[in-house]
């Protein structure tokens, strides 16, 4: 009898890949979604699918249902995907035996997310990263030169701010937020995976293509040696398991400095083989992790969205935009399951919602319900 495993989100293309990755070990998947529809579900990598209850709504209710529905499936493993990570992390004490959850512990699993604890941890291994305040010391940090203002806990760029000399920082919000000093320089984003304190494999890689801060296209950078080696020295001295992700701001000098940690799946995740990646989940440095043939790769119904958006912008980025979306793949086109990207307007409905009805971007309205505030 096939194995099961429990992805906790099935909206995003990270989980159609990690879907498609355990089907191809011949694992049974799952899918816990607080949309009815969504992308995975009519993927044919995925056995079944079920609504639950968005963990920002009642997070007591989306625990139990999650842990319910782990017992009614018989899984084995329950494999968050995206920020329902932080609220999952809470579960360990709660998991019968036979179940894991491929999560830290909740302590760990925020220490992490936290931008102002993840600073103060960097710095104190002796890791590059910008000095990172409280709002009360905006004035000063400005005073030295430009600053980003940012929720202590946030995804997909949401609150996040860029203020000059002279101007004005904003109040306090019923957010903590944090200051940070501006870095000049490239913006990297990275994905690993690692186990007790070892990366077993990173991704590093640049936007091609954004929607308002976050990546819609994507490129493989593979010349950013400073970087990966943040990444194995943060990994090795936290003894980190699992899922991470960094942003890092890299100077001429190739020299990169993180700014943030997503102790999470990011897109990143697409230019790894999902089987291999799968594989490497259930039995940690046990094989390889390849790495897809392809260096860019985007989503392409907002990347379409963004190059109508550039007709009315810089005739440079419209052109730019274009080249994108006319020659790179999709992360979710696979012809032997086409569903899933086929079927993609209709399945995305629910957050397309949430952009027209509440004003948020793609990015933010795919996570609104599952954000750790």
């Amino acid at each position: 009898m096939a194995k099961t495993v429990l992805l906790t989100l099935g909206r995003l293309p990270t989980a159609l890949d990690l879907a498609r990755g355990f089907s191809a070990m011949g694992w049974r998947v799952v899918v816990a979604e607080p949309f009815a529809w969504h992308l995975c579900r009519p993927s044919r990598a995925v056995a079944r699918s079920y609504t639950v209850t968005a963990p920002t709504k009642v997070p007591e209710a989306y625990a139990r249902e999650i842990l319910d529905i782990a017992a009614r499936e018989g899984a084995e493993l329950i494999l968050p995907v995206s920020e329902e990570t932080m609220h999952l992390a809470a579960l360990h004490d709660r998991l019968p035996a036979g179940l894991r959850l491929f999560a830290p512990s909740q302590p760990d699993v925020l220490r992490l997310h936290s931008k102002r604890a993840f600073n103060v941890l960097a710095r104190e291994h002796g890791l590059a990263a910008p000095e990172t305040v409280g709002l009360e010391d905006a004035p000063r940090l400005l005073a030295e030169g430009r600053i980003v203002i940012k929720p202590e806990f946030s995804c997909s760029g949401r609150g996040v701010q860029f203020l000059a000399t002279g101007e004005t920082p904003p109040s306090a919000s019923d957010r903590p937020l944090l200051v940070q000093r501006f870095l000049p320089g490239e913006h990297l984003s990275s994905f690993s995976l690692a186990h007790e304190g070892r990366v077993l494999a990173t991704v590093i890689y640049r936007a091609a293509v954004t929607s308002g801060t976050v990546a819609v296209a994507f490129e493989r950078v593979t010349d950013r040696p400073g970087a990966e080696d943040w990444i194995t020295r943060f990994v090795a001295a936290v003894g980190h398991s699992g899922f991470i992700s960094f942003d890092f701001i890299a100077d001429h000098d190739g020299t990169a400095m993180a700014i943030e940690c997503n102790p999470r799946v990011t897109s990143g995740i697409h230019f790894l083989n999902s089987e291999d990646l799968a594989r490497a989940i259930l039995s940690p440095g046990q094989a390889s992790i390849r790495h897809r043939p392809e260096l860019r790769l985007q989503q392409f119904y907002p990347c379409l969205t963004e190059t109508q958006a550039s007709l009315f912008k810089r005739r440079g980025k419209l052109r730019r935009n274009f080249d994108v979306l006319r020659s790179t793949r999709d992360v979710a086109w696979d012809s032997s399951d086409p569903l899933p990207f086929l079927l993609m307007p209709a399945t995305s409905f629910g957050i397309m919602r949430l952009t027209f009805g509440q004003g948020l971007s793609f990015a933010e309205a795919a996570t609104a319900d599952i954000e750790w505030a």
